[in-house]
């Protein structure tokens, strides 16, 4: 029984690690911003010409 409690700690061990590893190992200064207007922002850039 205990072999169990010990093997299923290490399994939450592992997951919460893997967690953290994938939530905090990212860029530096975080994302990259992206400068391209997006649909619908700029209402006159989305318009057609006649």
């Amino acid at each position: 029984m205990t072999l169990l409690l010990l093997e299923a700690l290490g399994a939450l061990l592992l997951l919460v690690f893997i967690v953290w590893w994938t939530m905090f190992s990212g860029r530096k200064n975080g994302e990259l911003k992206d400068d391209s207007p997006r649909p619908g922002e700029n209402p006159a850039a989305d318009k057609k010409p006649d």
